[in-house]
């Protein structure tokens, strides 16, 4: 079966950025080379409910680009990456099927799995009555949403708006209105990979020094205008302060979707690079302590932790006996109406309350596709 280059984003969706026909000829090219080693597309209809994105690939393009064996991995992660036979090797370890007995809130529907973890949760003191949660999780292979709770309601971003100031940028670098040098690429992971707010303030100054508008006003006036159909609820109003206590940058898990959505189709200038800033060596909410997620499952996220939030969206990458791949989004999101006064505690057992559902929807998953 020929690959089909992705389609022309819709007017609604354009992202701003002109189309490479470097770009384009590499993807043909490349899409014959799959042609003739006879490997399989995955079958799906319209992905989400704001574009047409093109079909995933069993083996994404961005997988053979040699920059990601340039940059250090991810030391509690240990990715990996599809090799010719790979999945005939001896030593790889089987692990257990999932035994739903394991955890009794556990559902056909993951949402009501979800809710009912949440449920025990609350009853518990895990999660108190004066905080409020979001989730959403997208499954790239079958094209539906497996569970959306308060996905469509803004939150406190934190952190989390930090890959959307980013994209900012390389949509002002793609039409040469700044660079990306060695010292921009520094400021970048520092900012993406150890969270750097001084490094935010930093990218957030320089694109306002580009348009008309004051402070972070024209970071988010540049991601509406390129990318209108995704970040319809998304306010980027301050400065991240010396403390950290950033409350008034918001955004919905159905934003941090659309965005992981468009990034894993490389629909934004500089998709790569994006997708290896977010891949950088970080302690996450949805893989590192998630027992249940094997070792070396992909992930591309951003954490977001203040004293009154804590959260992570990104991508994970399911690798299934068969030896295809499932990626999937993940967005988790527990917001507290005051900021607590035990912050670590806070913060520890909340990452942990996401962590699990991260598990629960792993093995949701499992039983979907028979991932390892």
């Amino acid at each position: 079966m020929p690959f089909i280059p992705p389609a022309k984003p819709s007017t609604e969706d354009e992202t701003g950025s002109a189309p490479d026909p470097a770009r384009r000829t590499f993807l043909a090219g490349l899409g014959a080379l799959f042609a003739t080693a006879g490997l399989n597309l995955i079958p799906r209809e319209a992905a989400a409910q704001w574009g047409e994105p093109p079909p995933p690939l069993d083996r994404p393009t961005w997988y053979d680009r040699p920059t990601w064996y340039e940059r250090p991995r991810r030391s509690n992660r240990q990715p990996w990456y599809p090799q010719p036979g790979w999945q005939n090797r001896q030593n790889i370890p089987e692990q257990p099927s999932y035994a739903p007995n394991l955890q009794p809130w556990a559902s056909n529907d993951l949402n009501i799995s979800i809710q009912r973890y949440l449920t025990a949760q609350r009853q518990l003191g895990r999660v108190a009555v004066n905080e409020r949660t979001a989730w959403l999780v997208y499954d790239f292979t079958s094209g539906r949403f497996l569970a959306t709770i308060n996905a469509g309601l803004p939150y406190q971003s934190a952190s989390m708006i930090k890959p959307f100031i980013a994209l900012a940028y390389f949509h002002k670098v793609n039409d040469g209105t700044l660079d990306y040098t060695a010292y921009h690429r520094e400021k970048m992971e520092e900012m993406i990979q150890y969270s750097s707010n001084k490094a935010t303030n930093y990218f957030i100054a320089l694109l306002n020094e580009t348009g008309p508008r004051s402070g972070p006003a024209d970071t988010e006036y540049t991601l509406k205008r390129r990318n209108p159909g995704i970040f319809r609820n998304t306010k980027i109003v301050e400065h991240i302060p010396k403390s950290g206590r950033t409350y008034r940058n918001r955004a919905s898990a159905l934003d941090y979707h659309r965005f992981l959505q468009a990034l894993w189709y490389d629909q934004f200038p500089y998709s790569g690079e994006l997708k290896r800033l977010m891949h950088l060596p970080n302690r996450d909410r949805i893989y590192t302590g998630a027992r249940e997620v094997p070792q070396g499952t992909l992930v591309f996220d951003k954490t977001g932790t203040t004293a009154r939030l804590c959260g992570d969206m990104g991508i994970l990458v399911a690798r299934g006996r068969n030896g295809r791949y499932y990626p999937y989004t993940f967005i988790g999101i527990i917001e507290k109406a005051r900021p607590t006064s035990r912050y670590m505690t806070w913060k520890n057992i909340r990452g942990n309350v996401i962590r699990e559902v991260s598990n629960i929807t792993y093995n949701h998953m499992r039983r979907l596709y028979d991932l390892v």
